[in-house]
């Protein structure tokens, strides 16, 4: 039996993963620290502390996390060598099929991990803002990519494209919150694809 005051052994690793399925269900604000601490391995507030520096670090250290397991699909679909339109099409799916997993969290923690936070939280709300502002460079790049390779027109309206289809992958996201079946988002796909040919001159 461990002496009385040594600190709780824990697995680092496996507690990050615990805490990134509470964020990633219920938010920043909406996890306290008695949650995390025995989601954790029941390790003690000091213990907690000496591993994770505060709750604000702990979560940021989830949402890296997070960037390298659960969005590491979406990103390939961005960077493989296809046709832009493939590319943002191989993008959502695959977007669709991380916030609908069996037995997980629905929905993309960037989106919901601080929505309407309090203003004591307001450093985490502008760290997902940035990093929400990233993913919509990543589309535009990629569909400015598309105009340089020639499988999108120089004509093509690159911010409205990407305003839109930035629009469509929030969309999906809250509707996997909301508990849209996978099948219903899928469909809605469908429909954003179709309108590449209106959006795009010469489709």
């Amino acid at each position: 039996m461990a002496k009385p005051g040594r600190p709780r052994i824990f697995d680092r690793d496996q507690a990050l993963r615990q805490a990134q399925r509470l964020f990633w269900a219920a938010g920043y604000e909406g996890v306290t620290l008695s949650e995390l601490q025995e989601a954790m391995g029941g390790i003690t507030a000091p213990s907690f502390y000496n591993a994770f520096g505060s709750k604000e670090a702990l979560f940021r250290e989830v949402v890296e996390l997070h960037g390298k397991t659960e969005g590491t699909a979406p990103a390939r679909a961005m960077t493989c060598n296809v046709a832009a339109r493939e590319a943002i099409e191989g993008m959502l799916r695959a977007a669709v099929k991380g916030f609908s997993q069996p037995n997980k969290p629905r929905g993309c923690l960037l989106l919901s991990g601080a929505m309407n936070g309090a203003p004591d939280s307001r450093r985490v709300q502008d760290y997902l803002r940035d990093l929400r502002a990233q993913r919509r460079k990543i589309i535009r790049r990629r569909l400015q990519r598309g105009v340089a390779a020639g499988d999108l027109s120089t004509g093509t309206d690159i911010a409205a494209l990407t305003s839109f289809y930035t629009a469509v992958l929030d969309g999906l996201a809250l509707q996997a919150r909301d508990g849209a079946s996978r099948k219903t988002m899928m469909a809605a796909v469908d429909c954003a694809m179709a309108a590449w040919d209106n959006l795009v001159p010469g489709g």
